[in-house]
């Protein structure tokens, strides 16, 4: 069995974290429209980009589609 070795002063690299909303380049106002099948992922991704960038999105039902706003 081949040893481990500890080893230290290895920095962590940053996190990779890739939308696949526009949040990031999103203002206040703005929205975007996604279809209703995609319900359960883009509100997920709400919660979570929120959190990440410290913003508020808001979904609402339209039809067929839901519309996602930038809130705050």
């Amino acid at each position: 069995m081949q040893e481990i070795k500890r080893e230290s002063g290895y920095a962590i690299p940053p996190a990779r974290v890739v939308y696949a909303y526009p949040y990031e380049v999103m203002d206040v106002g703005d929205s975007f429209v996604v279809p209703v099948e995609a319900r359960a992922k883009v509100l997920n991704a709400n919660y979570r980009a929120g959190k990440r960038l410290g913003r508020v999105f808001i979904a609402r039902t339209e039809g067929d589609n839901i519309r996602i706003w930038r809130q705050a």
